[in-house]
């Protein structure tokens, strides 16, 4: 055994585990890149680097796809719940995705006052 050299130490510190499930997750409630960045107890440069290492991905294109999976979620919660009969939710979502909108018209114009208004001008060199 004359010859093996021993096994080299390793500078650094250790490597903090990411767990991208859990990030997805995260992203799928609009958690901020700091807050994550937080969760994990690393910088956000170190996130989004362990983000393109781990998915290949750029931080902001994983944070996309997974956020939109909230979006989803939150959208189908707000469907369910103005069927169940939420007015206000049900107004919203018309103004939102039918074009509706809150107008106030004179239902017929001949029914209208009419509004007389006159306007004084003074000479002001007479003062």
């Amino acid at each position: 055994m004359a010859g093996r050299k021993p096994a080299a130490k390793k500078n650094g510190r250790p490597k903090i585990e990411i767990d991208f499930k859990v990030v997805a997750g995260m992203c799928s409630v609009w958690a901020t890149e700091k807050e994550i960045a937080d969760y994990f107890k690393c910088s956000i440069s170190t996130l989004k680097r362990r983000c393109h290492e781990e998915t290949g991905d750029s931080f902001e294109r994983f944070y996309k796809k997974n956020n939109s999976n909230g979006t989803i979620s939150l959208r189908r919660a707000q469907y369910k719940f103005a069927l169940a009969g939420n007015p206000g939710l049900l107004i919203w979502l018309g103004k939102q995705h039918l074009g509706q909108k809150d107008r106030q018209e004179i239902a017929d114009a001949s029914k209208a006052i009419p509004i007389k208004v006159e306007i004084k001008v003074e000479d002001a060199s007479k003062g």
